[in-house]
């Protein structure tokens, strides 16, 4: 441990409580150990605090909005309350809209939905698929995988100054990567995307659980997240920015709630007004436990200092990498380098290990729980790992088209509720299987490594 890290261990906080810390995993090879939940990228687990808040308010649930009784009119103020809250957590401008979803990729197709008509879309190929694949309707260009930041921002502006000007543009980018964990340089492409003439949505789902997002300060007209990367795992989502596409947009579902005033026509159909708020976007009866997990998890992130949380973040960070690089066979995945500043997600390969396997031994024997495969991010695996000529076992691999050939990483993330035992373990189990091999047998079933009994 550099000096530097070690400075940095001493002063930075407990992790924060979350659910599952005290349970225990059966291992293949006998006995029970406190299960390692390293996939944090994939579904955070709940804070204790979001728990607490929402049993706390369980006995009181009611309708929201259109209810006379107490629980209804308590439960409208805790969800518009929850609203003005993670409008608060965003650093929202006050003419924004804030609509709550399913999730990161319910709220990316609703602004599909919104697009002006003739709307151009610009994306990179390293986006998740929530954000890479929404916009079905617009035309779509979409950019290769850039190898710096500055590459990435001269991409966007020279695609920008070929479009055309008379027309509406979308730029879609991630804040952090769900494969690399690299930052992305938002302010720098949101001052691209409108010096052309465009608007440009963030895809913060990575970015909000570590770090502060303020829209106004990314100058970004959208940002969507889930709360279940958010420690606030109910089912919910954000998207939240400018309400002019919104309002214009038919509303993404029909239904009560959306509507203002319904009336009979004559000709047996019925003429509808629908609403200009962020009700327009949410027909149906609201999740209002979801909205109210979110507001609690950006009170207890905000609370707990997002300057403490990311110094531990980071420490950990460097200690995953460091771990990692002093295994020969592990290759840590890239864009932008080693010196890339970068959240707590982290893929790598490990040679002579088919990707599934690795990670199915690591919890069938470690209890470790990490992520294998393509991550939902397709092309940018497909691009990280398209030339390596390093072999792979064949348990697990999952199927590849003729001549194509399988390709599969492994993912560890962490954030703020990892304790240094589980790292710890991690990189002791990382470096155990690769000198040692895995001391049971796998088989693959559906297309997955798993223990053979």
């Amino acid at each position: 441990m550099s000096v530097s890290t070690a400075a940095v261990a001493q002063t930075v906080c407990a992790p924060l409580p979350v659910l599952g810390r005290d349970v225990t995993v059966p291992l293949v090879t006998g006995g029970e150990v406190g299960y390692a939940a390293l996939d944090y990228a994939a579904s955070a687990p709940a804070l204790q605090r979001v728990w607490d808040d929402v049993a706390a308010y369980a006995p009181y649930y009611g309708s929201v909005h259109r209810g006379a009784g107490y629980l209804s009119q308590l439960s409208t103020d805790l969800f518009e309350n929850a609203r003005r809250t993670v409008a608060e957590f965003l650093d929202c401008r006050p003419d924004d809209q804030l609509v709550f979803t399913r999730s990161t990729t319910d709220s990316l197709n609703l602004l599909a939905a919104a697009l002006p008509a003739g709307c151009q879309v610009f994306v990179f190929e390293t986006e998740h698929h929530a954000s890479l694949l929404p916009w079905k309707d617009a035309r779509v260009t979409c950019l290769d995988a850039p190898r710096t930041p500055g590459q990435a921002v001269a991409a966007l502006e020279s695609a920008l100054a070929g479009r055309d000007p008379h027309g509406p543009a979308l730029v879609c980018v991630t804040g952090a990567s769900n494969v690399t964990g690299e930052l992305w340089p938002v302010r720098e492409l949101a001052a691209a995307a409108h010096a052309h003439g465009a608007r440009i949505v963030l895809d913060a789902a990575q970015l909000a659980p570590h770090h502060p997002v303020s829209v106004r300060d990314l100058d970004v007209d959208w940002v969507a997240f889930s709360g279940h990367k958010l420690y606030a795992p109910f089912g919910s989502g954000v998207l939240a920015g400018r309400a002019d596409w919104l309002r214009a947009a038919e509303p993404y579902l029909a239904g009560g709630g959306a509507s203002r005033k319904v009336t009979r026509r004559q000709d047996g159909g019925v003429d509808v007004e629908w609403h200009e708020s962020a009700a327009r976007h949410e027909a149906g009866s609201p999740n209002v436990i979801g909205a109210y997990s979110i507001a609690s998890a950006c009170k207890a992130l905000t609370e707990a200092g997002f300057d403490t949380l990311v110094a531990r973040e980071q420490y950990l960070v460097e200690k995953v990498r460091t771990g990692l690089a002093r295994v020969p066979e592990v290759r840590v995945l890239s864009l932008f380098g080693d010196d890339a500043p970068r959240v707590g997600v982290i893929s790598f390969v490990v040679d002579g290990w088919n990707s599934s396997h690795f990670a199915a031994a690591l919890s069938a024997e470690y209890g470790i729980g990490v992520r294998d495969g393509l991550f939902c991010a397709h092309p940018l695996v497909r691009t990280l790992l398209g030339s390596d000529p390093r072999s792979q076992g064949e348990c697990g691999a999952p199927d590849a088209a003729p001549g194509e050939k399988s390709l599969n990483a492994i993912r560890v993330s962490f954030g703020a509720g990892t304790p240094d035992e589980h790292v710890d373990r991690f990189l002791a189990a990382v470096r155990e299987l690769v000198t040692e091999g895995a001391k049971w047998t796998y088989r693959t079933e559906d297309g997955r490594c798993v223990p053979a009994v």
